[in-house]
């Protein structure tokens, strides 16, 4: 569409917080990032993945994809499997659930000119399911109060609530290089009331360049993170921690110091440096980047003129091989082979609805 909302839901962490900061990001350039370009293109593989899985005419970008690779492949193929998992489990319960990629919702009603495009949405009896596809691994998401996917909710429920009369919302993130499926239920009529208070209001003063400015780790992705002044502010009182041997600071300390300014500053230098400016002691060098092909397709000939195979041979994934084999015969062979690793461990929030992990610490407590 190439049109963004001021008040976008991907952003609506940063400005649910600090309404103040969307006016003071205007005119500031997005310069963009090699992670949210790899985003992208994970996202338009995810879609083509997704809708091929579900039978819907879709066209293969992976030509198009400066960041394509098999990490990635398999992440879009896993995220579909998944899609097609939860379809599956709806059509428990209902006759003819619907399956929605890449929708645009449109939530104006509460929030200014408020729209944005949902990965996918899943509508059955009474219920919805928005899932969200995250390709980072930098911070693990939670779907649980998320605000972006509750905007996604909202709108679509502008379009679906009076055709199939929803009374609860589930919100799912898929963010596969973590390891992380996040799920967070909430009623329609807890959704609504959260649109009608704190959202309305947050969104009239964020328009409006009101409210008071908030520093925290929404600043992270804040395109005045650099000359805002509370974020000054915020890193000249942070930067005592500096001067503080790790093993005299306490929980809390630490805490703060995990959500430091420090690549705040660093990413701020280097686009001032690329403009001219010298730092001393420090230059600006190219970095180091892997060989890749200019065009595989041509690379796949040459090769296979040559007399050689160029391709990798894999076994297929779960939904693919289930699909290939039926369900029973995919059960009668392959039970016995299938298995669920246990999750990494990944430190959260106390606010996480995931029971605590037994630990090296507790299973010793345990024997004692």
């Amino acid at each position: 569409m190439g049109k963004h909302a001021l008040l976008s839901a991907s952003a609506s962490h940063r400005w649910l917080n600090c309404p103040p900061s969307v006016r003071l990001s205007e005119g500031i350039p997005d310069k963009g990032s090699e992670y949210a370009q790899e985003g992208t293109d994970a996202h338009s593989l995810c879609e083509y993945r997704l809708k091929k899985l579900l039978g819907m005419e879709a066209v293969d970008p992976t030509e198009h994809l400066d960041w394509y690779n098999g990490e990635m492949e398999e992440c879009a193929e896993n995220y579909a499997s998944y899609v097609l998992e939860l379809l599956e489990k709806a059509k428990e319960t209902c006759a003819d659930p619907v399956v929605l990629v890449e929708q645009r919702v449109d939530f104006s009603r509460f929030v200014e000119n408020g729209f944005g495009t949902a990965d996918c949405i899943i509508i059955s009896d009474g219920a919805m399911n928005i899932v969200d596809y995250k390709h980072g691994k930098g911070v693990e998401v939670s779907a649980e109060g998320n605000p972006q996917m509750m905007l996604y909710a909202l709108g679509a429920l502008e379009i679906f609530d009076g055709i199939y009369d929803i009374d609860e919302v589930q919100m799912t993130i898929f963010q596969p290089r973590l390891g992380n499926v996040s799920v967070g239920e909430m009623t329609k009529a807890a959704l609504i009331e959260w649109a009608d208070g704190e959202l309305s209001e947050k969104a009239r003063l964020a328009y409006d360049g009101g409210g008071e400015y908030s520093c925290g780790e929404w600043c992270r992705f804040c395109k005045a993170k650099a000359v805002c002044r509370k974020r000054a502010e915020e890193n000249l009182r942070m930067a005592r921690y500096d001067f503080a041997p790790a093993d005299t600071l306490d929980e809390t300390e630490i805490a703060a110091v995990l959500v430091s300014w420090v690549t705040d500053v660093k990413e701020y230098a280097l686009s001032q440096a690329l403009q001219g400016v010298i730092y001393p002691g420090y230059k600006v060098v190219e970095g180091r980047s892997a060989r890749k092909y200019s065009n595989e397709e041509l690379v796949a000939r040459v090769v296979s003129e040559a007399g050689y195979d160029p391709y990798a041979h894999k076994v297929l994934g779960l939904t693919e091989m289930q699909k290939l084999l039926g369900r029973q015969k995919f059960n009668e062979l392959l039970s016995a082979y299938v298995v669920k690793p246990q999750g990494k461990p990944v430190l959260v929030p106390d606010n996480d609805k995931r029971p605590n992990m037994n630990t090296a610490q507790n299973d010793f407590k345990e024997e004692n």
